[in-house]
Formats: C-alpha cells, sequence, structure tokens
C-alpha cells in the first residue's frame, strides 16, 4: 500500500497547484451584487460565449437586455434560453452585423427609434486571426469588425447615452494588444503581406486607443476633474449623507434623494456622464478562437487540450470582468482606465500615445464616415424591439462574430 503513497501525493500535489493556479488566472467572480433594474444594456456578440454570459447574468439583475448579433437564428435561441432562465421577459434579439456599415447604422437607427435610453454598451464580439478576409466595406476584417464597426456604433450611440448618464461604455479588448502596432499607412493590409497574427494585435491595440481618447472627449476640455477625482468626490458625498443626511438640507427630501440630485450636479460639472474602460477577460475557452489551429492536430488534442483546462476560463467566468465593469458602483466615473480581468493596470505604452489615439479617431472618422451629426435622433434591424415603457432607473463566407477572449 505504501508504495501507492508517493504516485498518490505527487499527483495530489500537482492537482491541487493546478486549481489553485487556475483560481488565480480566471481572476474569480464580479464582487458586486449591484442590479441593473429598469436600465437598458446593449450587448454585441451576445449569442455566445462571454456575452451570451454576460447577457444572461445582467438579465438575471434586472436589465433590459439587447443582444446585438449577425445570426439571427442564434441569437433568438440565445434569447430564448436567458429568458427561460432568468424569467426576465426584457431580453431581445436584434440584427447587427458589425461587418457591415450599413447594418451597424441600421441597428443603432432602431435603437434610437424604440428605447428612451442606453445605460450601458459593451462593445463584446470579435474576429481573432481569421484569413485575409474583407468587411461589406472593404475594410481588413479584423480591423473592422473589432474597432471600426464598435467605433461607428459607439459614436451613433453617443447622444442616447449622453441622455441617460451617467452611463457606462465597455470596450472589450485583449492581452495581445501589448505586441500590436498601429501602421496608420496601411491599416487594411493593402500594402504589404498578411499577417493575421498581426492584424489581430493591431485591432486589439485600437480597442485600448478608442477607448482613451473616447474618455479624453466625453470629459470636455472646460473640466480639469478626471474620473478617479470624480468618484471621490461622490464617495465622500455620499458617506456624508449617510452619516449626516439632515445637515445644511432643509427641503423636505430625503438622503437617497439628494445623492441622486447632488451626483448628477457633479456629472454636468465632471463632463457627460458617460464613462468608458477597456477590459481584457483572460484567456477564455469560446469559438473566437476557431482560426488559430491550436485543436487541429493529434498532439494539441491529447495533450495539450488538458492542460489548457486547467489554465483556461470558462465564458461564464470570461464575463464576470465585464459584469464588473458594468454594474460596479465603486467604478461611477472612473473613466479612460485599462483592466486585466478584475484588475485596473496601466497600459503599455504605444497604448497611451495621445498622439497615436487621436490620429487613429479622425483616421476612422473618414473610414466609417461618421458625420457630427450622426450621433443625434434617428429603419430597421431585424427584431421587433417594443417600445420601452417609461421606467423609474431604469464576398467571403463571414465570419461567425464571437466573444473576445484572448
Amino acid at each position: 500500500m505504501s508504495k501507492y503513497v508517493l504516485p498518490i501525493s505527487f499527483f495530489g500535489t500537482v492537482f491541487g497547484c493546478a486549481v489553485l493556479l487556475k483560481n488565480y488566472v480566471t481572476g474569480g467572480r464580479c464582487p458586486s451584487k449591484a442590479r441593473v433594474n429598469g436600465k437598458t444594456v446593449i450587448i454585441t456578440g451576445a449569442n455566445t460565449g462571454i456575452g451570451k454570459e454576460t447577457a444572461q447574468e445582467l438579465a438575471r439583475r434586472g436589465g433590459r437586455i439587447i443582444m446585438g448579433c449577425r445570426d439571427m437564428e442564434k441569437c433568438e435561441a440565445a434569447a430564448k434560453e436567458i429568458r427561460g432562465n432568468t424569467l426576465n421577459p426584457h431580453v431581445y434579439a436584434c440584427h447587427l452585423d458589425l461587418a457591415s456599415m450599413k447594418s451597424i447604422r441600421e441597428f443603432a437607427e432602431r435603437i434610437k427609434e424604440k428605447e428612451k435610453r442606453v445605460d450601458v454598451l459593451i462593445n463584446n464580439a470579435g474576429v481573432m486571426r481569421c484569413p485575409a478576409w474583407k468587411t461589406e466595406d472593404g475594410f481588413d476584417m479584423q480591423f473592422g469588425v473589432n474597432h471600426l464597426g464598435h467605433f461607428l456604433l459607439t459614436n451613433l450611440l453617443l447622444d442616447r447615452l449622453k441622455e441617460s448618464a451617467p452611463s457606462r461604455v465597455i470596450n472589450l479588448t485583449s492581452l495581445a494588444y501589448v505586441v500590436g502596432k498601429m501602421d496608420f499607412e496601411d491599416l487594411n493590409w493593402e500594402k504589404k503581406k498578411f499577417d493575421t497574427k498581426q492584424a489581430y494585435c493591431q485591432s486589439k491595440l485600437a480597442n485600448v486607443l478608442f477607448t482613451r481618447e473616447l474618455a479624453k472627449r466625453l470629459q470636455g476640455k472646460s473640466s480639469g476633474v478626471c474620473g478617479r477625482e470624480y468618484s471621490f468626490y461622490c464617495s465622500f458625498l455620499f458617506r456624508f449623507l449617510q452619516v449626516e443626511p439632515k445637515v445644511g438640507i432643509h427641503f423636505e427630501v430625503d438622503a437617497f434623494e439628494w445623492k441622486i440630485v447632488l451626483s448628477t450636479m457633479l456629472l454636468y460639472v465632471t463632463g457627460t456622464g458617460v464613462t468608458v474602460n477597456a477590459v481584457h477577460p483572460g484567456v477564455v475557452s469560446t469559438q473566437l478562437g476557431r482560426h488559430t489551429g491550436l485543436h487541429q492536430s493529434q498532439l494539441s488534442t491529447t495533450v495539450l487540450s488538458p492542460l489548457f483546462s486547467l489554465l483556461i476560463k470558462n465564458p461564464e467566468l470570461g464575463a464576470q470582468p465585464s459584469i464588473y465593469l458594468a454594474v460596479a458602483e465603486q467604478l461611477e466615473g472612473v473613466t479612460g482606465r485599462y483592466y486585466d480581468v478584475l484588475t485596473e493596470k496601466e497600459p503599455a505604452p504605444q497604448a497611451t500615445d495621445e498622439e497615436a489615439a487621436r490620429r487613429l479617431w479622425e483616421i476612422s472618422s473618414r473610414m466609417v464616415g461618421l458625420k457630427e451629426d450622426d450621433g443625434q435622433t434617428g429603419n430597421s434591424c431585424h427584431a421587433n424591439l417594443p417600445a420601452q415603457s417609461q421606467q423609474t432607473h431604469g464576398q467571403n463566407p463571414g465570419p461567425v462574430v464571437g466573444a473576445v477572449g484572448l
């Protein structure tokens, strides 16, 4: 019997270390229990992977969920499943093809026509290391879907986001951005040999640069108050009202009402009230990596897959960072930041280049034909969205656009 003790102990130790390592790598679950009752949340690429799990959890927390997807059959099925699992009837499937500027504009018009508010926009969809495909408008597929599509969509919905402030934009990126380089002379890979890996990394770097430039523009030039300072002021104010809710107040309203009124005042002082942050969700097992060829050999299937399963998150855990950025009360007013899973990190130097961010914005605007009045009121995506009632808070086969996970 004793001859088995050492092998069992060894494998037990290895297994235990693997579990601890996986817990460390995954980053855990969203610590916030905040609900989103009455809030409208738009999630792109929500029929599978991270997007689907994000939609399900936010639906469970009371949100009105709009799932923007290219494949309507899969999207309808996912929406029906989520409605059944959460008992939340306000989960809707709507057609959105991020490889088509026309489809993006139709989706945005439909949202502005039917939705009184947009509280959270989660730019989750993406494509990874696909062949040298082009979008409907002739853009490199990865740059077009991962960056340009979300760039246009976000700008088209900005007015509705501002009207719903405080509101949030969450851009899913990837740690791969750290090896990305912006080639402003050939963003579409028309002059040089196509490199699918570098094309992906470039698009992910664009996500972070876009996040920082958008945050800067939303805060406005008139205010010197940054997101961190705004968050501090709000926290101080709320603690003050909780301790002395009657001090200096001579109107017959309770402290909670004053929190809303005064925090709204601070929003107007510090900018538009719309925050935007980028997040790397970790390494997640989704359909996104189907073009990488990781599981196309006998070696990877039999040897590497068991190892990967110990280190790679499932979609439910992969959704936790998006959920955290969407609901965490402590992130109110925090903007222009980069999160590695649940932890704020300083971005790599190329992602903090303000001139590159400004140049990317200007070039992207020209590429998608963005006009100054595009974010204002606006027919239709394929879903028949019901009008939102008044609430209190409330040329190639085309890629299957999935959740960003690597």
